[in-house]
């Protein structure tokens, strides 16, 4: 073991042999005596210094890059995401021109049905009108050829009584034959021009009638393809609202119920049409018409459930994180989802609603709860500012408050609830759904 010590020793010499440090002063000279065990421990000190220098300047270099790389991609996606939202809001908007152009050219078209039809019945009630004077006519031309074959009766009866008769009775009687004969021919000559006039009036209602006609069936034609563009407008229109109630888990039938239920106001713009005046089942074109207006009423409920449903985003800057969602955290259920932004960033109403409460609480800082329709309820916690006041009557995407670091909160956020008939559900199942629509 000692001659180990004594090796080490002298290795340890020979690479750091003792060195002697003068300093020089007016007063004299003096020098210091570096061993080389200390010269060991200031070399090795000095290199894990340095060591650990170069590598503290790559993680903080490594930490700068990566970083860099993250704002450029938040940058990209944030002008993916409102490139997108531009292009929806473009389609959005032509789906919108479009379905107002279809409903302007079916409004015109119902009128020129409704004046078609019009002149139809008119037509019709010439036609009975032609068939009744035309039932007259050939009454009257019965009536009158049964007198002629009497009169034809008569004068055989009256010749055989002329052969035996004197002159002045023959005088007589050719007097009364000749004067019933003109009054014949008179009434014969005027049916025949009233029968000549009724059936040129007739055959001239005919043509009109077939020209109505063809009318008809291209104005039938030229309908059919408004008819079908209007469906698609309102399908196209329809469809994202329906796949987004489904999404988060809403039962549409009993929604559309229930709003349809709150709004049962008569004397709305969307009223059935009908053309019968006569108790008569409705034709093709109106029963499409009223299913377009059904869609179009179901369309609007729409609307009003989406307001009142919490489908928006409790903020609307692009600079935030979510930093932490709904489920377990910590050993307990986390029951909302906290989005990160600036102090002060502005929070809006997810929904239409009556705030129900708006101050302190506990762990949840400056609070505002507001109720909806179907059995929601949202929460906003660690307020900075509240805006509202209990019992104020909010609308979707009004602002109620401003995000901070109040109540038990490890920096500045909004913590955002949803609660359905008073259990908390995850509130991005509702903004999610609602992605591609608005």
């Amino acid at each position: 073991m000692t001659s180990l010590t004594q090796k080490a020793s002298g290795l340890l010499n020979r690479v750091f042999p003792e060195q002697r440090l003068y300093l020089r002063s007016d007063a004299g000279t003096r020098y210091i005596r570096l061993s080389p065990l200390a010269q060991l421990v200031a070399v090795t000190g000095s290199t894990l210094t340095v060591t650990w220098a170069i590598f503290a300047s790559a993680v903080i270099l490594m930490d700068s890059i990566g970083a860099g790389s993250l704002r450029d991609q938040a940058r990209r996606d944030q002008a993916m995401y409102e490139t997108r939202l531009n292009t929806l809001a473009g389609d959005r908007d032509a789906r919108a021109s479009d379905a107002a152009a279809a409903q302007q050219r079916f409004n015109t078209a119902l009128g020129q049905v409704s004046v078609m039809q019009s002149e139809l019945l008119a037509s019709e009630d010439r036609r009975r009108e032609l068939e009744i004077g035309i039932e007259v006519i050939q009454s009257t031309l019965r009536r009158t050829m049964g007198e002629r074959d009497i009169a034809i009766g008569d004068s055989t009866r009256l010749a055989a009584a002329l052969e035996s008769a004197d002159p002045d009775t023959l005088a007589l009687i050719h007097s009364d034959l000749e004067a019933t004969i003109d009054a014949l021919s008179d009434a014969l000559s005027g049916t025949a021009e009233q029968r000549d006039d009724m059936a040129l009036f007739a055959e001239d209602a005919s043509e009109k009638l077939a020209q109505m006609d063809r009318e008809r069936r291209l104005l039938d034609e030229k309908n059919d393809r408004i008819f079908g563009q209007l469906e698609d407008a309102v399908t196209v229109s329809l469809t994202p609202l329906d796949k987004m109630f489904r999404a988060a888990g809403m039962p549409t039938e009993k929604i559309l119920d229930t709003v349809r239920r709150g709004y049962s106001g008569q004397g709305g713009p969307l009223v059935p049409i009908s053309f019968s005046t006569k108790g008569e089942a409705l034709d093709t074109e109106s029963l499409r018409a009223n299913g377009i207006l059904d869609q179009m009423d179901n369309l609007n409920l729409y609307r009003i459930a989406a307001q009142k449903a919490p489908f928006a985003s409790p903020i609307k800057t692009s600079a935030y994180r979510m930093t932490s969602g709904f489920g377990p955290r910590w050993g307990r259920i986390h029951k909302g989802t906290d989005f990160a932004a600036a102090y002060g960033t502005p929070i809006y109403a997810t929904a239409d609603g009556v705030v129900t409460f708006a101050g302190w609480s506990s762990g949840y800082g400056w609070l505002v709860k507001i109720k909806h329709e179907f059995g929601f309820e949202t929460r906003f916690a660690h307020n900075a500012k509240l805006r509202v006041k209990v019992g104020q009557r909010v609308s979707r995407g009004q602002q109620i408050s401003d995000m901070g670091n109040s109540g038990r909160s490890t920096g500045t956020h909004v913590h955002y609830e949803v609660r359905l008939n008073g259990t908390a559900v995850n509130p991005m199942t509702y903004i999610k759904a609602a992605k591609n629509v608005f």
